[in-house]
Protein backbone atom coordinates (compact mmCIF):
# COMPACT_ATOMS: atom_id res chain seq x y z
CA UNK A 1 0.00 0.00 0.00
CA UNK A 2 2.70 2.27 1.29
CA UNK A 3 4.48 1.67 -2.22
CA UNK A 4 1.63 2.22 -4.30
CA UNK A 5 0.49 5.57 -2.29
CA UNK A 6 3.81 7.22 -2.90
CA UNK A 7 4.26 6.75 -6.41
CA UNK A 8 1.13 8.48 -6.99
CA UNK A 9 1.84 11.16 -4.63
CA UNK A 10 5.50 11.88 -5.78
CA UNK A 11 5.48 14.70 -8.38
CA UNK A 12 2.67 16.33 -6.81
CA UNK A 13 4.10 15.39 -3.12
CA UNK A 14 5.79 18.88 -2.11
CA UNK A 15 2.85 21.25 -3.47
CA UNK A 16 0.46 19.26 -1.16
CA UNK A 17 2.82 19.15 1.84
CA UNK A 18 2.62 22.47 1.60
CA UNK A 19 -1.61 22.76 1.70
CA UNK A 20 -1.25 20.13 4.22
CA UNK A 21 0.86 22.38 6.52
CA UNK A 22 0.01 26.24 5.60
CA UNK A 23 3.48 26.25 3.88
CA UNK A 24 4.90 25.18 7.67
CA UNK A 25 6.79 22.05 7.05
CA UNK A 26 9.76 23.69 5.47
CA UNK A 27 10.42 25.86 8.77
CA UNK A 28 10.31 22.16 10.54
CA UNK A 29 12.50 20.92 8.62
CA UNK A 30 14.70 23.72 8.86
CA UNK A 31 14.62 23.53 12.66
CA UNK A 32 15.26 19.79 12.62
CA UNK A 33 18.21 19.77 10.81
CA UNK A 34 19.40 22.71 13.09
CA UNK A 35 19.60 19.89 15.48
CA UNK A 36 22.41 17.73 13.26
CA UNK A 37 25.90 18.43 14.20
CA UNK A 38 27.20 18.68 10.96
CA UNK A 39 30.79 18.41 9.68
CA UNK A 40 32.93 17.92 6.34
CA UNK A 41 33.80 14.07 6.17
CA UNK A 42 30.70 12.91 7.61
CA UNK A 43 28.40 9.76 6.63
CA UNK A 44 24.80 10.51 7.33
CA UNK A 45 21.68 8.82 6.41
CA UNK A 46 18.52 10.58 5.24
CA UNK A 47 15.73 7.74 5.29
CA UNK A 48 12.44 8.48 3.66
CA UNK A 49 14.30 11.45 2.12
CA UNK A 50 13.64 10.69 -1.70
CA UNK A 51 12.48 13.95 -2.51
CA UNK A 52 16.27 15.40 -1.56
CA UNK A 53 14.10 18.20 1.06
CA UNK A 54 16.27 17.27 4.23
CA UNK A 55 19.36 16.25 2.46
CA UNK A 56 20.01 19.39 0.36
CA UNK A 57 19.47 21.26 3.81
CA UNK A 58 22.05 18.84 5.72
CA UNK A 59 24.70 19.27 2.56
CA UNK A 60 24.31 23.45 2.65
CA UNK A 61 24.52 23.05 6.43
CA UNK A 62 27.97 21.06 5.83
CA UNK A 63 28.81 23.57 3.28
CA UNK A 64 28.47 26.48 5.11
CA UNK A 65 30.52 24.29 8.18
CA UNK A 66 33.70 24.13 6.33
CA UNK A 67 36.27 25.93 7.27
CA UNK A 68 38.16 28.82 5.91
CA UNK A 69 41.41 26.98 5.26
CA UNK A 70 39.99 23.77 3.26
CA UNK A 71 40.37 26.00 -0.16
CA UNK A 72 39.90 22.34 -2.48
CA UNK A 73 35.91 22.50 -3.56
CA UNK A 74 36.87 18.27 -4.07
CA UNK A 75 37.56 18.34 -0.16
CA UNK A 76 33.50 18.18 0.27
CA UNK A 77 33.09 15.48 -2.60
CA UNK A 78 35.70 12.97 -1.31
CA UNK A 79 35.15 12.53 2.10
CA UNK A 80 31.61 13.95 2.77
CA UNK A 81 28.51 11.15 1.59
CA UNK A 82 24.98 12.06 2.63
CA UNK A 83 23.20 9.12 1.44
CA UNK A 84 19.43 9.53 0.43
CA UNK A 85 17.48 6.52 0.83
CA UNK A 86 14.25 5.62 0.07
CA UNK A 87 11.92 2.42 -0.72
CA UNK A 88 10.10 4.21 -3.16
CA UNK A 89 12.17 4.73 -6.81
CA UNK A 90 10.01 7.32 -7.88
CA UNK A 91 10.20 9.28 -4.81
CA UNK A 92 14.35 9.09 -5.30
CA UNK A 93 13.90 10.72 -9.05
CA UNK A 94 12.39 13.53 -7.80
CA UNK A 95 15.22 14.25 -5.36
CA UNK A 96 17.40 13.34 -8.25
CA UNK A 97 15.58 15.83 -10.82
CA UNK A 98 16.28 18.26 -7.39
CA UNK A 99 19.78 18.23 -7.25
CA UNK A 100 20.56 18.83 -11.44
CA UNK A 101 18.09 21.77 -10.85
CA UNK A 102 20.12 22.59 -7.62
CA UNK A 103 23.15 22.24 -9.71
CA UNK A 104 24.07 20.00 -7.61
CA UNK A 105 23.24 16.29 -9.30
CA UNK A 106 26.13 15.37 -10.52
CA UNK A 107 27.78 15.69 -6.63
CA UNK A 108 29.61 13.08 -5.29
CA UNK A 109 28.91 13.61 -2.03
CA UNK A 110 25.10 12.71 -2.80
CA UNK A 111 24.22 8.83 -3.20
CA UNK A 112 20.69 8.16 -3.81
CA UNK A 113 20.04 4.62 -2.49
CA UNK A 114 16.26 2.41 -2.68
CA UNK A 115 16.65 0.66 0.59
CA UNK A 116 14.20 -0.55 3.03
CA UNK A 117 14.76 1.07 6.46
CA UNK A 118 14.01 -2.04 7.93
CA UNK A 119 17.22 -4.10 6.43
CA UNK A 120 19.47 -1.48 5.62
CA UNK A 121 22.33 -2.17 3.71
CA UNK A 122 25.43 -0.10 5.35
CA UNK A 123 27.55 -2.13 7.94
CA UNK A 124 27.69 -1.73 11.49
CA UNK A 125 28.85 1.73 13.47
CA UNK A 126 29.42 3.42 10.05
CA UNK A 127 26.90 6.26 10.11
CA UNK A 128 28.04 9.17 11.99
CA UNK A 129 24.18 10.43 11.60
CA UNK A 130 20.71 9.24 10.80
CA UNK A 131 17.74 11.70 9.91
CA UNK A 132 14.43 10.33 9.43
CA UNK A 133 10.91 12.80 8.17
CA UNK A 134 7.67 12.21 7.82
CA UNK A 135 8.50 8.81 7.26
CA UNK A 136 8.71 6.43 10.24
CA UNK A 137 4.79 6.14 10.34
CA UNK A 138 4.58 4.46 7.14
CA UNK A 139 7.39 1.99 8.07
CA UNK A 140 5.75 -1.46 8.92
CA UNK A 141 7.68 -2.57 11.82
CA UNK A 142 9.07 0.50 13.52
CA UNK A 143 11.04 -1.36 15.72
CA UNK A 144 12.98 -2.74 13.32
CA UNK A 145 13.83 0.70 11.79
CA UNK A 146 15.22 1.86 14.95
CA UNK A 147 17.28 -1.13 15.74
CA UNK A 148 18.86 -0.49 12.10
CA UNK A 149 19.36 2.89 12.44
CA UNK A 150 20.85 2.20 16.05
CA UNK A 151 23.25 -1.06 14.58
CA UNK A 152 24.01 1.93 11.88
CA UNK A 153 25.37 4.64 13.47
CA UNK A 154 28.74 5.06 15.17
CA UNK A 155 28.89 5.17 18.79
CA UNK A 156 28.21 8.78 19.20
CA UNK A 157 25.70 8.60 16.64
CA UNK A 158 22.79 10.69 16.83
CA UNK A 159 19.16 9.36 15.39
CA UNK A 160 16.67 12.14 14.06
CA UNK A 161 13.00 11.74 13.79
CA UNK A 162 10.48 14.84 12.25
CA UNK A 163 6.92 13.49 12.32
CA UNK A 164 3.98 14.50 13.06
CA UNK A 165 2.22 13.22 16.00
CA UNK A 166 -0.88 13.91 18.14
CA UNK A 167 -2.05 17.17 18.73
CA UNK A 168 -2.76 17.91 22.60
CA UNK A 169 -4.27 21.06 23.01
CA UNK A 170 -8.10 20.15 23.12
CA UNK A 171 -9.71 22.84 20.96
CA UNK A 172 -6.84 23.08 18.68
CA UNK A 173 -7.22 19.11 18.46
CA UNK A 174 -10.75 19.29 17.05
CA UNK A 175 -10.51 21.91 14.53
CA UNK A 176 -6.71 19.62 13.83
CA UNK A 177 -8.90 16.63 13.54
CA UNK A 178 -11.33 18.22 11.28
CA UNK A 179 -9.34 19.78 9.12
CA UNK A 180 -6.80 16.52 8.13
CA UNK A 181 -9.65 14.17 7.75
CA UNK A 182 -11.97 16.04 6.19
CA UNK A 183 -9.92 19.14 4.41
CA UNK A 184 -6.64 17.85 3.11
CA UNK A 185 -8.14 14.83 1.25
CA UNK A 186 -10.40 17.02 -0.93
CA UNK A 187 -7.57 19.28 -1.22
CA UNK A 188 -5.51 16.26 -1.92
CA UNK A 189 -7.76 15.18 -4.55
CA UNK A 190 -8.05 18.37 -6.33
CA UNK A 191 -4.29 18.82 -6.42
CA UNK A 192 -3.55 15.67 -7.36
CA UNK A 193 -6.44 13.85 -8.27
CA UNK A 194 -5.88 10.71 -5.40
CA UNK A 195 -7.83 11.43 -2.66
CA UNK A 196 -7.09 7.70 -1.40
CA UNK A 197 -3.79 7.92 -0.46
CA UNK A 198 -4.35 11.53 1.31
CA UNK A 199 -6.71 9.38 3.30
CA UNK A 200 -4.42 6.76 3.93
CA UNK A 201 -1.75 9.25 5.23
CA UNK A 202 -3.68 10.68 7.47
CA UNK A 203 -4.89 7.73 8.65
CA UNK A 204 -1.19 6.61 9.49
CA UNK A 205 -1.01 10.04 11.17
CA UNK A 206 -3.64 8.87 13.74
CA UNK A 207 -2.15 5.55 14.30
CA UNK A 208 1.14 6.81 15.04
CA UNK A 209 2.05 6.20 18.85
CA UNK A 210 2.03 9.19 21.17
CA UNK A 211 5.47 11.03 21.66
CA UNK A 212 5.94 9.18 25.31
CA UNK A 213 5.44 5.92 23.38
CA UNK A 214 7.78 6.38 20.51
CA UNK A 215 10.17 8.11 22.87
CA UNK A 216 10.04 4.57 24.50
CA UNK A 217 10.67 2.89 21.43
CA UNK A 218 13.41 4.79 21.06
CA UNK A 219 15.21 3.78 24.23
CA UNK A 220 13.89 -0.07 23.52
CA UNK A 221 16.42 0.13 20.64
CA UNK A 222 19.26 0.86 22.83
CA UNK A 223 19.75 4.80 22.35
CA UNK A 224 20.08 6.87 25.20
CA UNK A 225 19.79 10.40 25.94
CA UNK A 226 16.12 10.24 24.10
CA UNK A 227 14.01 13.78 24.39
CA UNK A 228 11.55 15.35 21.94
CA UNK A 229 10.17 18.69 21.28
CA UNK A 230 6.35 19.44 20.55
CA UNK A 231 6.16 22.08 17.88
CA UNK A 232 2.63 24.08 17.22
CA UNK A 233 1.53 22.26 20.00
CA UNK A 234 2.15 18.20 19.04
CA UNK A 235 1.03 19.16 15.54
CA UNK A 236 4.99 17.70 14.44
CA UNK A 237 7.33 16.05 17.21
CA UNK A 238 11.30 15.62 16.84
CA UNK A 239 12.77 13.05 18.60
CA UNK A 240 16.25 12.37 19.36
CA UNK A 241 18.27 9.52 20.98
CA UNK A 242 22.42 8.64 20.88
CA UNK A 243 24.44 5.72 20.56
CA UNK A 244 26.66 5.97 23.28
Amino acid sequence: MVAYVFDSVALKYDLMNDIMSAGLHRLWKDRFVSKLNVFPGMKHIDMAGGTGDVAFRVFDKIKRNKTPMHHHHDDLQEQTQIYICDINPNMLNVGKKRAMERGIGEDESLSWLEEDAEALRFGDNSIDSYTIAFGIRNVTHMDKALAEAYRVLKPGGRFLCLELTRVKIPVFKELYDLFSFTVIPAVGKLVTGDQDSYQYLIESIRRFPPQETFASMIAEAGFKKVEYENILGGVVAIHSGLKL
